[in-house]
């Protein structure tokens, strides 16, 4: 007895010493990422042409790295979870938590906007002043991006970086392999897949030790791109329903939604800090994906069957940023070409935001293609996106960072309600 207690002892010490030298790690690395803030906006504050050129370059490799690994991370983390737990019924529940999550966080954004949208009551703009918008993206219809969804061959979603397809790809495929006969061709096929899985991981964890280099890069080039002007003016009040309704959300209903899970939103976001840094900067959820999955694994450690199966569904289908800004835009540009709002009006368009929000997908500049589409289809003239082009870019790193920060904190309301709950077995590649 004291023999067994002395070793459950020792395993303990040794498990705080663990915990305890990962979160000095974590702290450092925190301190790591501000500093390189603070010294990208001190450079890129000096207005020297030949450094804005560098950072530029640097920003652009991080970017591109990432971009690299995200849809393979997408296809073979669906593809791996759903080959393992697709015919079980686990998968649903995990599934079903994800999915009520991801529309009570989206809803609970949309109505944040419309609330404020109401408070605030943005003006007409004056005039656009010819500004102006790709001719091509005017024309667009809704029905046209519903469409661009369905693939048509399995090559082209993967290069042309389609979420969502490869989305519909890989759980068709994830699925076929969960209910075919567990023949030896098929679990050869499945331990090929996950190891492919974990050298994306090992290559992830890899650029996480530069991302400094490329915070620092990223934050230069942000400084520079802030000095060049900002159009504001008679879009401010415009402009803060919809940068007010995201900081509300991540600040405080997105917390509200951890708490009221018994979880505390201060570990969570300082687990998922690496992912909401990359999120800001880069403005794409889905380039965005392997930190986020990379940091609920190894600093919040989630569940793989969770993190690998909730998290790419959340990239593509979670967007709460979006939700806001198509609301928010959708009602400032039909108030502009002078169709009255009315407060049904404004409940449809609730909806919609929300609907239209969950078929986005997770690049730059989503959310404003998709308002463009929603719009056009309506015949609603959209001179004046013209206008908010030149703000959007500050929109939508703060809306990215929103979407990740609710991405995150579904995956982590998901583990902790289905914690003890799932199955001991493990996912290929998870022993």
């Amino acid at each position: 007895m004291d023999e067994h207690e002395g070793a459950t002892r020792v395993q303990e010490a040794a498990r705080h010493s663990l915990d305890e030298s990962a979160r000095r790690r974590q702290a450092l690395t925190v301190v790591a990422w501000f500093g390189a803030m603070v010294i990208g906006a001190v450079l890129g504050n000096l207005h020297i042409a030949q450094l804005d050129e560098l950072f530029t370059f640097i920003a652009t490799v991080f970017t591109r790295l990432f971009q690299f690994v995200a849809v393979p991370v997408i296809a073979l983390a669906v593809i791996t979870t759903l080959a393992t737990l697709g015919a079980r019924r686990e998968t649903g529940r995990i599934f079903g938590h994800a999915i009520l999550y991801t529309l009570s966080t989206t809803f609970a954004a949309a109505l944040v906007a419309l609330s404020l949208f109401i408070l605030i009551a943005p003006e007409n703009v004056p005039a656009t002043g010819g500004s102006t918008i790709p001719e091509k993206l005017g024309r667009l219809s809704y029905y046209e991006h519903l469409l661009s969804v369905i693939p048509n061959n399995i090559l082209q979603p993967f290069v042309s970086g389609n979420v969502l397809s490869v989305l519909l790809i890989a759980s068709a495929a994830g699925l076929a392999l969960a209910f075919m006969p567990r023949t030896e061709n098929r679990e050869t096929l499945v331990r090929v897949i996950a190891g492919l899985q974990e050298l994306l991981f090992f290559l992830i964890r890899a650029l996480l030790t530069i991302l400094p280099v490329g915070i620092l890069a990223f934050t230069a080039q942000l400084v520079a791109e802030i000095r060049a002007g900002v159009i504001v003016g008679a879009l401010g009040q415009y402009v803060a329903v919809v940068i007010g309704s995201n900081l509300l959300q991540f600040f405080v209903i997105i917390p509200l939604f951890l708490l009221a899970r018994h979880l505390n939103p201060i570990t969570v976001f300082r687990g998922m800090s690496p992912a909401l840094a990359v999120a800001f900067f880069s403005k794409s959820s889905a380039g965005t994906l392997p930190v986020t999955m990379a940091s609920a694994e190894d600093n919040l450690h989630l569940d793989r069957r969770v993190t690998r199966f909730v998290l790419p569904i959340c990239t593509t289908i979670n967007m709460n940023g979006c939700a806001a800004f198509i609301l928010v835009t959708s009602l400032f540009l039909m108030q502009n070409a002078g169709i009255h709002i009315t407060a049904g009006t404004m409940c449809v368009w609730l909806f919609v935001a929300v609907l239209a929000a969950i078929g986005n997908a997770g690049v730059p500049m989503g959310c404003y293609f998709l308002t463009l589409s929603l719009m056009s289809s309506m015949n609603v003239p959209v001179d004046l996106m013209g206008v908010i082009l030149p703000i959007y870019a500050i929109i939508d790193m703060i809306e990215t960072g929103v979407n990740v920060w609710s991405d995150s904190s579904v995956a982590a309301m998901t583990d902790h309600d289905l914690r003890g709950k799932l199955p001991l077995a493990a996912m290929p590649g998870m022993e």
